[in-house]
This record gives C-alpha cells, sequence and structure tokens, in this order.
C-alpha cells in the first residue's frame, strides 16, 4: 500500500503519512459521492448550514493541535498558522450563511422564478500555502449549494487537511465530504472522473491541464490560478505606508502568496528614499522555522521551490540587477529576504511567478511607462497602486481581477475573489461567487 509522505520543510524531518488514494479508486469514491448527494440535495440550504456549523464547532477545541500541525507541515510561523486554523473554523459557518442567502430563489415578475438547484459532486483541489483557508473557500460554497464534495489536498500538506477533514466528518453525513491524497495523478483522475465542477486553486500549468480535461464531458470550473502582482508607487505617495506595504506583501508566508507583490515600479524622484526604507524594513525581520519566537519568515515548502526563488535571483544578477540585500546565495531550505534593484523586462522576475520572499524594483520616468509594463503579463490577479491625486486614475488602467488604492488588493466585505487573463476562470467569493457552485434554473408559470 503506497503512502504519501510529508516533511517539515524546516528540516527534512518526516512529520507524517497517509495512505495514497490509488487512481482506479476514485471512480468509485464519486460514486459513493453521488449517492449521498441525492439525500444531502433534499435537506433545505438552512438544514445544511446548521449541519455545517455543528461540524465546525467539533473544531474549535482542536485548533491549537491543528495550527502546531499545520505549522509542522507547511513551514509558517505558529502564529499565522493559529490565525488560519480560527479564521477557518470561524469562516465556514460565515461563508455559508452568506451561500444561503445568495441562493435563494428570487421572483422576477410575470410568473418567473430564478432558482439554485445543486449541480451533483464538486471535485474540490487546494494549494499548500493556505492549506485550510483555501480549501475552506471551495468546500463551504459547493455544500451549501447542496452538492457533495470529493477533496483532494496538496500532496506537500496532507497531513492537516486530513485532520481537519476527520474532525468535520463527525458531524457531517457519510460520503458528503470525502479527501483522497495523491499527486498529480490522482488530481488528473479526479477531474476526468463524473464530477460536475472542479474548484481548484493552483498553478496556471496545472489549471490549463485541467481545462483540457474537463472539456470531454464540459464540466463547470472554478480556478484561481497565480500571479505575477505589479505595484505601483508614484511621486506622491506615503513613501513609508508604501514602503511598509511592499515589504509586507512580497515577503509574508515567505513570498508564498498568490497576491505576493512581485514587481513593484516606482517614480524616480522618490526611488532613493523607497528603496533606503525598503531595505531598512528587510533587514529587521527575522528568519526561522515555526516555532522560533519572533519569526517572521519560514521555510521554502521543498528544494524545487527554492531552486527557482534562486534561479530567479541569480538570473536577475546576471541581467544586470542591483543587489541592496540577500542575493543568490542562500542558506538551504531558507530564502533570506531579499531586495533588489534594477528589474527589467529581461529578467525572469518581470514575466515569471517567483513565490519567494524576494523585493524586485524598478524605477520608472513617466506613468504610462510604469502601466504597461505592471500590464505586460499573461497574469491578472491582483495590483497595488500607492499615491495620492490620481492614483485612482491609475488604477483604472490596471488590468486585474483586484486592484488596491493605497492597499491589498481584494475588497471588504463580500467583495469576490476573483483573477482577470490567465489568473483566473470564473471566480468564488461574493455572492455571484457562490452562485456559480449552482446551477442556475428558470421557472415560468
Amino acid at each position: 500500500m503506497n503512502v504519501l509522505k510529508s516533511f517539515n520543510p524546516a528540516d527534512g524531518e518526516l512529520v507524517g503519512e497517509v495512505t495514497v488514494t490509488p487512481a482506479d479508486q476514485i471512480p468509485a469514491v464519486v460514486a459513493q459521492a453521488k449517492e449521498a448527494a441525492k439525500i444531502w440535495r433534499r435537506k433545505t440550504a438552512k438544514e445544511q448550514l446548521a449541519i455545517v456549523e455543528a461540524a465546525y464547532a467539533k473544531a474549535e477545541p482542536h485548533a491549537e493541535r491543528l495550527a502546531q500541525l499545520l505549522s509542522m507541515e507547511m513551514g509558517k510561523d505558529i502564529r499565522r498558522s493559529t490565525s488560519e486554523v480560527q479564521g477557518s473554523i470561524f469562516s465556514g459557518p460565515y461563508i455559508g450563511q452568506g451561500v444561503v442567502e445568495a441562493l435563494k430563489s428570487r421572483n422576477l415578475g410575470h410568473g418567473t422564478t430564478l432558482q439554485y438547484q445543486p449541480l451533483g459532486v464538486a471535485a474540490v483541489i487546494s494549494p499548500w500555502n493556505y492549506p485550510l483557508a483555501m480549501a475552506n473557500n471551495l468546500i463551504i460554497p459547493a455544500l451549501i449549494a447542496g452538492n457533495t464534495v470529493v477533496f483532494k489536498p496538496s500532496e506537500e500538506t496532507p497531513l492537516i487537511a486530513q485532520a481537519f477533514v476527520e474532525i468535520l466528518n463527525q458531524t457531517l453525513p457519510e460520503h458528503v465530504l470525502q479527501i483522497i491524497h495523491g499527486d498529480s495523478e490522482q488530481g488528473k483522475a479526479l477531474v476526468e472522473s463524473d464530477v460536475d465542477i472542479v474548484a481548484f486553486t493552483g498553478s496556471m500549468a496545472a489549471g490549463r491541464d485541467i481545462m483540457q480535461r474537463a472539456a470531454g464531458s464540459l464540466k463547470r470550473l472554478v480556478m484561481e490560478l497565480g500571479g505575477n502582482d505589479p505595484m505601483i508607487v508614484m511621486n506622491n505617495a506615503n513613501i513609508e505606508a508604501a514602503a511598509r506595504f511592499a515589504v509586507g506583501s512580497s515577503v509574508e508566508n515567505a513570498g508564498q502568496m498568490c497576491t505576493s507583490t512581485e514587481r513593484i515600479y516606482v517614480d524616480e524622484r522618490i526611488a532613493d528614499r523607497f528603496e533606503q526604507r525598503v531595505v531598512e524594513l528587510t533587514s529587521s525581520l527575522s528568519v526561522g522555522p515555526w516555532n522560533q519566537p519572533g519569526v517572521n519568515v519560514g521555510p521554502i515548502i521543498n528544494e524545487r521551490q527554492h531552486n527557482r526563488i534562486v534561479e530567479h535571483i541569480r538570473d536577475a544578477e546576471v541581467h544586470g540587477a542591483k543587489v541592496l540585500l540577500g542575493g543568490s546565495n542562500q542558506p538551504e531550505r531558507y530564502i533570506q529576504p531579499t531586495v533588489i534593484t534594477g528589474l527589467t523586462k529581461a529578467m525572469r522576475m518581470e514575466s515569471e511567478e517567483t513565490f519567494g520572499p524576494v523585493v524586485a524594483i524598478s524605477r520608472f520616468t513617466n506613468i504610462q511607462e510604469a502601466i504597461e509594463r505592471a500590464n505586460d503579463s499573461i497574469y491578472g490577479l491582483g495590483a497595488v497602486v500607492f499615491g495620492g491625486q490620481g492614483a485612482e486614475a491609475v488604477a483604472e488602467q490596471m488590468e486585474a481581477g483586484m486592484v488596491g488604492i493605497n492597499q491589498g488588493p481584494g475588497g471588504a466585505g463580500e467583495a469576490p475573489w476573483v483573477g482577470a487573463k490567465q489568473s483566473g476562470f470564473g471566480f468564488h467569493g461574493s455572492a455571484e461567487g457562490h452562485r456559480q457552485f449552482a446551477q442556475v434554473r428558470v421557472i415560468g408559470k
């Protein structure tokens, strides 16, 4: 029996293992979900929500244990893991309440009613960087829309997913939420199985593969596919606020964040002061394992990703970037936060997602030049503009699904999480996002 081993990225020690789901058994898992869906869909949305709320309440006493497991398996410090676990436990019922409201039938007049019906079985495939939060954002809308879920977590973080699902399944009806484990082989088998919708967060390459495999049966897709987020710092920006955001956004979760700031274009008139403050702030960050007090930046998830980040830094150095802090000479498992200036179009950082704790800066003389470079990307997840008068006009020209003005991308309240260009296909969050997990039906009489 094959097992999937999970290692602590801080030291390479084995954390635990789970049994791999044989790919040829996945159709049987989906068949069980199909049968469970016949019963689950007969419950009202409020009844489903009540069951989900009870399941999440069972998780609250386990929050500390789950946070430690998340830290050991993924590498982020215990404060961030605790926040993610507690946030996921709280947000499950909260998201569910939003789904109930979003999927209420609507009277359109003249005897016409708009209804939202379950699709059937949802395949949820989630990433390792926020292994509970990202999964939660897809599982809950799927369940409260009346679907059953087959959940495949990342092979990098199977333990935290397994532990959380086991807790929820103490309350959820049998086969309403099932978990499978494995790598891309299991993911491909799940997409090709008899599921009705695939909800995915991960790489663009994997998203393209999913689209190809789902095309034969025209499966519904909701996909967030990463980004290469730009930031424009105008001449009239608050330099302190802009520098703090630039550093925080670039190195949060060791830079392993889909809306991490990856490219910064700063007006040359304030560039010296901005870069100096960025270096000062970045120099104060502490790098280390999850249980070391005061740690800001944890390890990189695996050797492959570590090598990719180093390659990007080295490529920038070769192409003339000036290293203000850090550089390509990095320790094993960790990336010391790095600041470079002189980013150009010839560098891989300009066009590819680095996904590491690197602050990459380029200077501009003309704001239209900055806008054009920011938009010259196949990605379009988030974008940020820091500035005073004129900042809103610049933001209006940014080609991204979410644009922040003097703040991070993504709005408040019930705003959707949405990407443009090749950063997204469909979206989640908000009433409009929740409705993508349901079949729209029009009844006229």
